[in-house]
């Protein structure tokens, strides 16, 4: 159970003492009720709330499926150059969210977005098993030691250890997926990079049963799915 004048603050459209006012004036329905007082207590994920007669989602958390583009940070906020959040709307930008599972900035693709900060520990967890697949395009012709020397987890120059990873040649060797369970700092590129073949371009295809979603275009985003917020879930249970 929340406090309403908190839950509608949440969404990032009002203040608390705004919240106030519009109960104050009758603006405020509970399940078709009106809201008496700021302070009562309403249950998130059964109660219809509505502001001058439109719904509100008062969900504890937000989670968005982001096609994202190449130039763009996958950062909350950076004084210099534009992030992934600067491409949602300014509702959205005051619910404290971040990307689960950082992009480089010339890498596009799936990224989860959200304020649940305990699924996307499960999610980047080694321990859970999720699986990361990269689309990417090499310099060079990829083959079958490349495939084994990612299988049997590779320590690159710097010492850092890299667990077992799954290649998959394409297009002749020219391109590849890449399976992970980890996500480290520049790990596609640093690995392909290690085996002479240098990354020309990069892109998530998934994350777990979380697929990029093909009719978003660079930048563009949507809600996740109730079925696939559960399947992220479901995932991260062992």
């Amino acid at each position: 159970m929340e406090r309403l004048d908190k839950l509608l603050a949440a969404t990032g459209h009002w203040s608390r003492k705004e919240v106030k006012d519009m109960v104050r004036h009758g603006r405020v329905l509970a399940d078709g009720v009106p809201v008496a007082r700021p302070e009562e207590k309403f249950d998130p994920s059964t109660v219809c709330i509505q502001v001058d007669g439109a719904q509100i989602d008062c969900t504890t958390h937000v989670y968005l499926l982001m096609n994202k583009p190449a130039g763009i940070l996958s950062a909350t906020e950076d004084r210099r150059q534009k992030t992934v959040l600067d491409l949602l709307p300014d509702h959205l930008r005051k619910r404290n969210l971040f990307p689960a599972g950082r992009l480089d900035k010339d890498t596009v693709g799936l990224l989860l977005i959200t304020d649940d900060g305990d699924l996307a520990h499960k999610l980047l967890s080694p321990k859970k098993h999720v699986d990361k697949v990269y689309y990417a395009k090499v310099d060079g012709l990829l083959d079958q030691s490349d495939v084994e020397a990612l299988a049997e987890g590779m320590t690159l120059g710097d010492g850092l250890h890299c667990l077992p990873a799954s290649l998959e040649p394409l297009e002749g060797g020219s391109a590849c997926y890449v399976t992970l369970r980890e996500g480290k700092y520049h790990q596609v590129k640093r690995m392909l990079a290690a085996r002479g073949k240098p990354v020309t371009f990069l892109q998530r295809r998934s994350m777990g049963p979380l697929e990029l979603d093909p009719v978003l275009g660079p930048g563009e985003w949507r809600p996740l799915t109730e079925e696939e917020l559960a399947a992220l879930r479901a995932c991260t249970i062992h």
